[in-house]
């Protein structure tokens, strides 16, 4: 800032601060110039940007319509283009969970060509306890891990129920919401 300061200036403002008391403020902080040239420039771009909004919002108006108002009293929901996915997806989670629930609790086909079937799980529990697991032969027998001393554990927590768990009962009973 010195170079442009004529050298009375700058010998004064270095040697003598009574010199910027003299002339009311401070010139080395701001210049008013510099201060009043960057007003006037704010000023002409906020200007330039009111009109050319103005300028977009006529241009708005006059090339897209809006439509006819919103009438309060209208009360018909217009539904969207096809294809509509699921339009009330808690009745349809409620049909298909209740769908798996149905099949988990009765006898049924699985494959009628191979012989497989389904049978529900209460009966399919019940004959594991009579007849019991088969049993491996003493070669089958797999080793145990090196650290056979911890055991998984799998949480028992209701976040694994997934869907449907949310909305059946467990004990059978009322649906929940």
């Amino acid at each position: 800032m010195d170079a442009k300061l004529p050298p009375e200036e700058s010998k004064a403002r270095v040697t003598d601060p009574q010199a910027a008391k003299e002339k009311g403020y401070e010139r080395r902080d701001a210049s008013v110039v510099g201060l009043l040239k960057f007003a006037l420039w704010l000023s002409v771009v906020l200007v330039v940007v009111l009109y050319a909004m103005k300028w977009l919002f006529f241009y708005f108006e006059r090339t897209q319509q809006l439509g006819p108002p919103a009438s309060p009293f209208e009360n018909a929901r217009v539904l969207p283009p096809k294809p509509r996915l699921q339009v009330e997806p808690r009745v349809e989670l409620r049909t298909y969970c209740e769908g798996e629930q149905q099949q988990v609790d009765s006898y049924g086909w699985v494959d009628p060509h191979i012989g497989y079937v389904r049978i529900p799980v209460d009966r399919a529990i019940d004959k594991v306890l009579e007849n019991g697991l088969p049993a491996r032969a003493s070669s089958e027998t797999p080793t145990p891990p090196a650290d056979s001393s911890v055991a998984p554990s799998v949480p028992q927590t209701p976040d694994l129920l997934g869907p449907c768990g949310y909305i059946v009962d467990q004990t059978g009973g009322a649906a929940r919401e």
